[in-house]
């Protein structure tokens, strides 16, 4: 009976752990360039769509869209993307400097969204009566509360004996998700409202690439939640042994 040999053994287990480890890493870098790619077409759709009929400025619904597109679908979409570890853009940075990159962009995309849902509640005579209006009062009262739930989490190591790290960080994400998700669901109801569909296809009904459009900007969120989730799941799991 022949022996195997030790050394080959180990290093066909590394091997093996290894190739799991890299076909890993290329699933999560191929949806992340998915996601960047499906970012791009729907927000480049819906500025296409603001601009229309020229800029933007005398019309409050083309502004607010603008506003809201850029700030919730670009900025935060992007910022949330910062801190993955699999993320193209931000991968050779230090962990520093993406939560800066991270912060920079949730504060500009937060501000944006927040702006641009305010002036077209100052637009409007009735407000929030609508689903659109409905989900997007929520994620602007879920971005505000993340907006403020960061301050706390950025400076999370320096408050430490006082509030447990933890305490500020996973609320942060979970207000940071339902944000997002509000943010999703209401841009899904105002790529359904008639002018949209009718302007995606000029003869008229089904309107598939209206549809097209809310299925992309669902797949690139659910795409972008995953990673928060699972980190929000593992500090709880933490704090709970």
């Amino acid at each position: 009976m022949v022996a195997a040999d030790p050394e080959a053994v180990n290093s066909s287990k590394l091997e093996d752990v290894g190739t799991e480890n890299y076909s890993l890493k290329i699933f999560q870098s191929t949806l992340n360039l998915l996601a960047h790619i499906l970012i791009g077409i729907v927000v480049g759709i819906s500025i296409l769509f603001a601009f229309r009929n020229g800029l933007p400025t005398n019309n409050m619904t083309n502004l607010h869209i603008v506003l809201c597109v850029i700030g919730y679908q670009l900025l935060m979409a992007e910022g949330i993307l910062a801190l993955c570890p699999y993320n193209s853009w931000t991968a050779g940075l230090r962990l520093v400097d993406k939560r800066r990159t991270h912060t920079i962009l949730q504060i500009l995309g937060s501000v944006l969204a927040i702006v641009g849902s305010i002036l077209k509640s100052l637009d409007k005579s009735t407000n929030w009566n609508t689903l659109h209006g409905k989900f997007a009062l929520v994620a602007m009262v879920f971005t505000t509360v993340s907006l403020v739930n960061g301050l706390t989490s950025l400076y999370a190591y320096e408050l430490r004996k006082c509030v447990p790290g933890n305490f500020s960080k996973i609320p942060h994400i979970v207000f940071g998700v339902v944000a997002f998700v509000a943010s999703l669901i209401a841009l899904c109801y105002g790529f359904d409202y008639g002018f949209f569909k009718n302007w995606t296809a000029n003869a008229g009904p089904p309107f598939g690439f209206a549809y097209a459009i809310m299925a992309m900007s669902a797949a690139f969120t659910f795409i972008i939640i995953v990673n928060p989730m699972i980190t929000a799941l593992n500090k709880t799991v933490r704090m709970c042994k």
